[in-house]
């Protein structure tokens, strides 16, 4: 049965690769459906209920409106092929020597320096790891916590590692919330995003060491050094698979969201025959544990651009909100994510509904705005739900309960940049337009 799910995982990623033959992009959706069910058993309980919306919008939308079954299903297959390509990059560098050396040495320093190398260095992980990052480092703070007990040094490990990863949607060219954004927003260009957002992502993180608890009894050094050359390494593979998505997006005219998975997959592909040949042994790694994963991206893309379309087909093609809207709504988005996270929604549900409601409305001069917007609500939604698939994992780690983790710790450092980016946006949008 695992060998059946992992092989259709795989068929969903080939059909979102292959989305220019006919039929790809509808053949991979039902791949990612067959998958998700035949792991019905391991699916938590909020995959259940999603996997339940897929089915049931799917047969309402057969009967009223066949064509958004067509663009959902598009739309499901185009983000799981994303999410399964960056899990496919993931385990094939997570065996990684340099890995392991690299993790290891986040741990080194006093008090700030160590929460300062965790966040930056969980960050820069998570470019290229995605959810392995927090899995990586999260491990290695579950064995500190077995074998030294609850401390503050581990509670703040997991504020770092949280936050780090958090920063990937405000800024990573690889995630899903910048492809989404690019995406649902055709006038503004990633690097115009990213441009500002990177800056601002490397604010956040140094920020955030404000909302950390005072560690009394400084531990004893870890003197764990991995080098410059893991370092150096690790960053020319980020630095080469960007490229790629550039090169691509930019010069071969492909869909943003479609360069990053070639270029994940090119990455990976490279990693498994060079690990191939290193290790004289060869197999695929199994894609049968990511049912969860692939059920919450893939479901959400769905039900998210059935609500959407039918949001815009009930406000019609003439409805056009006031010019001083568009300021109070930039400044209300990231609200409108973390609300919904608090309640359970996936952020690519509601960057779907975002996206697809207001992308068309936007005045184009404006765009950026709306994309700061919807990223920062993103990124903020990741540290401060406790549905977070990074707060959830983090728990089954660590122990420390996801709503601990993501209200109890991060509740006023959400709070006010949940104003700050709001602010943000809405300056952006005033002056842009202006």
């Amino acid at each position: 049965m695992t060998t059946l799910r992992s092989g259709l995982a795989y068929m969903a990623l080939l059909c979102g690769v292959l989305s220019f033959v006919p039929g790809a992009m509808a053949a991979g959706a039902i791949c990612v459906v067959l998958a998700v069910f035949l792991a019905w058993r391991d699916l938590r309980l909020v995959a259940r209920m999603l996997f339940t919306l897929v089915v049931a919008g799917a047969a309402i939308a057969a009967m009223v409106q066949p064509a958004a079954l067509a663009a959902a299903s598009e739309n499901m297959t185009r983000l799981s092929a994303l999410i399964l390509s960056v899990m496919l990059l993931s385990s094939v560098l997570g065996s990684s020597r340099d890995l392991l050396r690299l993790s290891g040495s986040l741990f080194s320093g006093r008090p700030l320096a160590r929460y300062y190398s965790l966040a930056f260095g969980t960050g820069l992980l998570s470019v290229p790891l995605n959810f392995g990052s927090v899995g990586i480092v999260g491990s290695m703070i579950g064995h500190r916590l077995r074998d030294k007990g609850d401390s503050a040094t581990s509670r703040n490990a997991v504020r770092a590692v949280v936050r780090g990863f958090a920063a990937s949607p405000l800024c990573s060219p690889l995630s899903i919330s910048i492809v989404m954004t690019v995406t649902f927003l055709p006038g503004l260009q990633s690097w115009e995003l990213i441009a500002l957002s990177l800056p601002l992502a490397v604010l956040v993180l140094l920020v955030s060491a404000w909302q950390r608890e005072p560690e009394a009894v400084p531990p004893p050094e870890d003197n764990v050094q991995a080098g410059p050359g893991p370092w150096l390494r690790f960053a020319g593979i980020i630095v080469l698979i960007c490229a790629g998505v550039f090169l691509l997006s930019g010069y071969a005219d492909l869909s943003y969201s479609r360069a990053v998975t070639l270029s994940c997959l090119a990455a990976a592909v490279t990693g498994f025959i060079v690990r191939t040949m290193r290790e004289r042994r060869v197999g695929l790694p199994s894609m049968a544990s990511v049912s969860n994963e692939l059920i919450i991206v893939g479901g959400s893309a769905f039900i998210g651009a059935l609500i959407s379309l039918l949001a815009l087909t009930l406000m019609g093609d003439s409805f056009s909100p006031p010019s001083w809207a568009f300021p109070l709504l930039a400044l209300l988005v990231p609200w409108v994510f973390y609300i919904g996270g608090i309640g359970g929604f996936n952020p690519i549900v509601i960057g779907t509904l975002v996206g697809g409601v207001l992308g068309p409305l936007w005045p184009a001069d404006a765009v950026l705005g709306l994309g700061i917007a919807m990223i920062s609500g993103w990124s903020i939604t990741s540290a401060g739900s406790p549905h977070a698939a990074n707060s959830l994992l983090m728990e089954r780690l660590t122990g420390y309960p996801a709503r601990q983790i993501a209200l109890h710790w991060n509740f006023r450092l959400s709070m006010v940049l949940l104003i700050a980016t709001g602010i943000l946006s809405a300056a952006l949008t005033i002056g842009l337009v202006a």
